[in-house]
C-alpha cells in the first residue's frame, strides 16, 4: 500500500510538473488546510491515528466543482499532488529529526501509524478524485443537473464511496499491523464511520458544496466544528486512558498482596487477547476482554488464606465460581464497563453454563479468560516441579485438550493451540 501511494504521488507530481498548477491560490489554500489538519491528529481506540481536518480537506478538494460559481479545472492528479504536499509538510518534522530524538518523543508504533495514515488518506483522496473529477471536467455532471439537489446527492454518493474505500484500506493496514482478522478489522472501521468518520465525510462534503457559493471562506467556516469535535474525542481518550490505568492498578493489587505470582494478570491478558484476535474479536471486544483478564483474580482479595501460587485453575469448580462472583462484586463498584463484571462472574462456569442458571450461554470473553488463566496456572505449576519449558508447554496443552468441551470451550482451546502451541 505504501508503494502504491508513492507511485501515485510520483505520477501526480510528474503530471503537475508538465501541465502546471491550475488555480494556484486554491491549491495553496487546500495544501495549508491539509497540512494543519495532519498536525492535529487524534488517537482512536486500538492505537488508530486519524487526522479529521486533513482528511476532510483532502476529500473536499477531491469533490470541489465550481468555486464561487466559476468552474475549476484542477483534475484528479492535482488533487493527489496537493494532498501529498500537505501530508509531506506535516510529516517533515518527524522525517528530519534525528532518530533518537523522535524515539524519545513518541512510541515506535506511532511512526508506523502516521505513515500508514498518510498512505491511506492519499489513496482515499485519489479514489474520490478519480470518481468525481473526470465526470465534472467532462461536463457530464452539469448535463445531469446543473442546479438543484441532484448535484448534492451525487456528491454524497461519491463521498460515501470514498468513506467505504478508506475503511477498507484502514482494515487492511490494521490487519497487517495488529494481526486482527480482516473481517473483524473491517467491522471496526465500518463502525467508526458512524463516529468521527461521519463527521469527516460530512465536513468534506459541506466544504466542497459551500465553496461553490462563498469560495475559500468555506474552509475555516466548516472545519471549525470538526476541530471542536476533536477536542471532545481527546477528552474521551483521556477518560479511557484513566480507566485503563485504574484497571492496571487494581490488577496489581493481588500481586502486591501476595495472592498471585508477579506478572500473572498481564500474562493472562496477553494470552486472552491473542486468542481473541485469533477468534476474530473486534477492537471494543478486545478492550473489554483485556480489562476482564487483568481483573479476573481480584476476588482472591476476599480470601482469608491465599490460594497456593494463586492457581485458581487447580481449585474445585465450586470454589472457582465463588472467587469469580466475589471478584465480580468488587469490579461492579469500580466504575468500569458492566460487561467486565459480567465476564468475570461467568469465567469459572462450564462452557454450556450452569444447570441452575438455565444453561445460559457463557460469554465468549469468559470462556477465553478461563482457558488463558488455566494455561498460565498450569505452566507455572509445571515450572515449579522443575519441568522444562518446552515439555511443560506440551503438558499444559494436553491437559487443556483433555478438558475440551467439558471444562474448557473447544473452540477457544483450539485457538490457544494455534497461537501458543
Amino acid at each position: 500500500m505504501h508503494g502504491g501511494a508513492l507511485a501515485l504521488l510520483a505520477l501526480a507530481f510528474g503530471a503537475v510538473a508538465v501541465r502546471g498548477i491550475a488555480e494556484p491560490g486554491v491549491a495553496l489554500a487546500f495544501t495549508v488546510l491539509i497540512a494543519l489538519g495532519e498536525c492535529v491528529r487524534i488517537t482512536l481506540p486500538g492505537d488508530r491515528e486519524q487526522a479529521p481536518i486533513g482528511a476532510a480537506g483532502a476529500l473536499a478538494y477531491a469533490l470541489l466543482g465550481p468555486l464561487r460559481g466559476l468552474p475549476t479545472g484542477h483534475g484528479g492528479l492535482q488533487v493527489v499532488a496537493v494532498t501529498g504536499v500537505g501530508l509531506l509538510l506535516a510529516l517533515l518534522p518527524a522525517l528530519v529529526l534525528p532518530h533518537r530524538v523522535r524515539a524519545n518523543q513518541q512510541a515506535p508504533w506511532r511512526d508506523r501509524a502516521r505513515r500508514d495514515g498518510a498512505s491511506r488518506r492519499l489513496l482515499g483522496a485519489g479514489f474520490a478524485a478519480a470518481v468525481f473529477q473526470p465526470l465534472y471536467n467532462s461536463g457530464l455532471v452539469d448535463r445531469i443537473s446543473a442546479d438543484g439537489p441532484a448535484y448534492g446527492v451525487f456528491l454524497a454518493l461519491v463521498a460515501a464511496l470514498a468513506a467505504l474505500c478508506d475503511a477498507t484500506l484502514a482494515a487492511v493496514l490494521r490487519r497487517d499491523r495488529s494481526g486482527l482478522r480482516f473481517p473483524a478489522a473491517l467491522e471496526d472501521e465500518l463502525r467508526s464511520l458512524f463516529g468521527i468518520g461521519t463527521a469527516i465525510t460530512a465536513t468534506g462534503l459541506l466544504v466542497s458544496l459551500a465553496a461553490g457559493e462563498v469560495g475559500l471562506w468555506a474552509l475555516p467556516l466548516f472545519c471549525t466544528p470538526l476541530l471542536l469535535a476533536q477536542v471532545s474525542f481527546r477528552r474521551a481518550a483521556a477518560v479511557r486512558a484513566t480507566t485503563g490505568q485504574t484497571i492496571a492498578s487494581l490488577a496489581r493489587a493481588t500481586e502486591v498482596a501476595g495472592y498471585t505470582p508477579p506478572g500473572h494478570a498481564r500474562r493472562v491478558a496477553d494470552t486472552a487477547c491473542a486468542v481473541g484476535r485469533e477468534l476474530g474479536l473486534g477492537t471494543r471486544e478486545l478492550a473489554l476482554l483485556e480489562y476482564a483478564a487483568l481483573m479476573h483474580d481480584i476476588g482472591q482479595l476476599s480470601l482469608v488464606e491465599p490460594v497456593p501460587d494463586g492457581a485458581t485453575a487447580l481449585l474445585p469448580e465450586e470454589e472457582q465460581q465463588r472467587i469469580a462472583r466475589l471478584g465480580s462484586e468488587v469490579i461492579r463498584r469500580t466504575g468500569v464497563p458492566r460487561q467486565v463484571a459480567e465476564q468475570v462472574a461467568r469465567l469459572a462456569d462450564p462452557p454450556g453454563g450452569r444447570p441452575e442458571g438455565g444453561g445460559s450461554q457463557v460469554p465468549l470473553a469468559a470462556r477465553i479468560i478461563r482457558v488463558a488463566n488455566a494455561h498460565d496456572d498450569l505452566l507455572t505449576a509445571a515450572r515449579g516441579r522443575g519441568v522444562g519449558e518446552a515439555v511443560g508447554r506440551l503438558e499444559v496443552l494436553e491437559v487443556l485438550r483433555l478438558g475440551r468441551g467439558r471444562v474448557y470451550d473447544a473452540r477457544v482451546v483450539d485457538a490457544l493451540v494455534r497461537v501458543r502451541g
